[in-house]
């Protein structure tokens, strides 16, 4: 028991910032979806982004081939060769890129200065919103994963590698693809688990109209990104940092733009359907979702 709770403790202490993000993924996601979709996905989206290591570093799929260095198996968690943190990643990875997404292709209320985007279960449920929030997840890894690769020059610790050496500063193609395709498929767990767990009409448990609700889960995605180009500048990897920066670039101010541009442009049928589906928090005008 001793041994197993200074892995357990080990864990926590070695990686605060996986857990730290994970603990504003559990507030925003719980205020958003609720508890038993919250936690349900959390479970699933490790176990697929678990499945999707272990294959990995043993056939090749579907990231290529690559391997984890097990210097800290005896101080933090590690399941069948693959370090515990690095899959938990994945679930609030692919959460924030989801709500990006939504963020991106719902109509926008803003009132009392808050903003609510007005999604509705077709919106969560649909293709644009899989196809987007994928394509996020991969834009955060091709960020990530070079720096991660680093990780001997910084707190993170060299934990992996590749077989070979990959175009993008170290990084193989196929790691991009395999993470689209795990992508998308985490993203989908997460869009049937919305539509199958609990009542159509159950009220989040914990539910708070925080303000600007709908930012916080793509402030969480923004919050990924600059801690890791942090670091990459911290390392003196400025090429790296400004390829980041400079992919980053156009499609924040793309975003943006549509946030101005759409806001309070909605029709009354876009309201009254996000109103139908989400009846329960404050959406201005004396209407609640």
């Amino acid at each position: 028991m001793d041994e197993i709770a200074r892995i357990a403790v080990g864990t926590f202490v070695m990686r605060p910032y996986v857990f730290a993000f994970l603990a504003v993924y559990l507030v925003v996601a719980v205020t958003h979806m609720g508890w038993k979709k919250t936690l349900s996905f959390t479970v699933v989206g490790y176990l697929i982004a678990f499945i999707s290591e272990y294959s990995s570093i043993n056939t090749g799929v579907p990231y290529g081939w690559y391997y984890y260095i097990d210097t800290t198996k005896m101080q933090e968690l590690w399941i069948a060769g693959v370090p515990f943190f690095d899959s938990l990643s994945y679930v609030f990875l692919s959460y924030c890129s989801y709500t990006a997404a939504l963020l991106t292709v719902s109509p926008i209320k803003t009132y009392r200065w808050n903003l609510v985007s007005l999604e509705t279960r077709a919106i969560r449920r649909s293709f644009a919103v899989l196809l987007l929030g994928s394509l996020y997840q991969v834009f955060l890894d091709i960020v990530i994963d070079p720096v991660a690769l680093q990780g001997n020059r910084w707190f993170l610790g060299q934990i992996y590698g590749y077989r070979e050496s990959g175009g993008h500063f170290g990084v193989p193609l196929s790691n991009y693809i395999g993470w689209w395709v795990v992508s998308l498929v985490l993203i989908f767990a997460l869009q049937r688990i919305d539509a199958r767990v609990a009542s159509n009409r159950e009220k989040p448990a914990g539910i708070a109209n925080l303000p600007f609700r709908s930012l916080l889960g793509p402030v969480l995605y923004l919050s990924v990104l600059v801690f890791n180009l942090a670091i990459t500048i911290s390392i003196g990897e400025n090429l790296m940092a400004m390829t980041g920066i400079f992919m980053f670039t156009l499609p924040i101010v793309i975003v943006t733009v549509l946030l101005v541009r759409r806001a309070n442009r909605y029709s009354r049928e876009e309201l009254a359907e996000h109103l139908m589906d989400y009846p329960y928090v404050t959406v201005g005008n004396g209407s609640r979702k």
